[in-house]
């Protein structure tokens, strides 16, 4: 398992973005040399987990608990065969692209070391929204992304430190319990009546899970 690739983005103006500024950091590329990775602060406060990242809406992204963004290179490879182009590493506004990592099937909790400093931990998979359809130019891109249920992870900074591309990957904490990225994300999404689920990752769970999770048990029970 490894980083194939650091992805970074820069502010940019789009027609697609519902930003009232106009502007969407997205559009990651690729970057050569280290990059510092470490916690960037609450969720409408924080932005990126690393250095030089632009997250430019702050109201769902960004934050400690969506620090990081990763997709497996695996994932992109199935996409590039499904609509018949290429798409490089950065191209679904991740972070980090990694390869032989399971990322849909990552416990939520689960810790993994990247490099030599750096640990960070799956909080959730990641939900689209229309400024993801409108990089990718794929009409009904939000339904189809989420019917796929392969969604990438975010991420919390554990330990802050340096990356860059080509580091080894290493899982060196998985938790006691079946909760998923891919069943997090199936009970936000389209089956909410696995909601209550969630709940056995505890605290590691993104709070919006937690928070969602609470409140279907409220309303319909166990």
């Amino acid at each position: 398992m490894k980083l194939l690739s650091v992805n970074l983005g820069r502010p940019k103006p789009v027609p697609y973005t519902g930003q009232p500024d106009g502007v969407t950091g997205i559009d990651k590329q690729p970057v050569d040399g280290p990059v510092r990775v470490a916690a960037p602060g609450p969720k409408g406060v924080g932005a990126s987990g690393l250095a030089g990242d632009a997250v430019c809406e702050l109201r769902h992204h960004g934050g400690d608990d969506q620090a990081v963004y990763a997709v497996a290179r695996e994932d992109l490879d199935a996409w590039e065969r499904e609509l018949g182009r290429p798409l490089r590493n950065g191209s679904f506004g991740e972070n980090l692209t990694t390869e032989g990592l399971d990322i849909s099937g990552a416990l939520i909790g689960e810790r993994w070391r990247i490099g030599p400093e750096v640990v960070l931990e799956v909080t959730s998979g990641r939900i689209p929204c229309l400024t993801f359809q409108g990089h990718l130019g794929e009409k009904g891109w939000v339904k189809r992304f989420t019917q796929k249920g392969a969604p990438g992870a975010y991420l919390r900074v554990i330990e802050p430190g340096e990356i860059r591309s080509g580091a080894p990957v290493e899982i060196v904490h998985r938790p006691d319990h079946d909760v998923t990225v891919e069943l997090q994300f199936r009970a936000v999404t389209t089956e909410r009546k696995l909601l209550p689920r969630l709940l056995a990752a505890g605290e590691a769970l993104h709070p919006d899970g937690r928070e969602a999770a609470r409140l279907y048990l409220q309303k319909h029970g166990s």
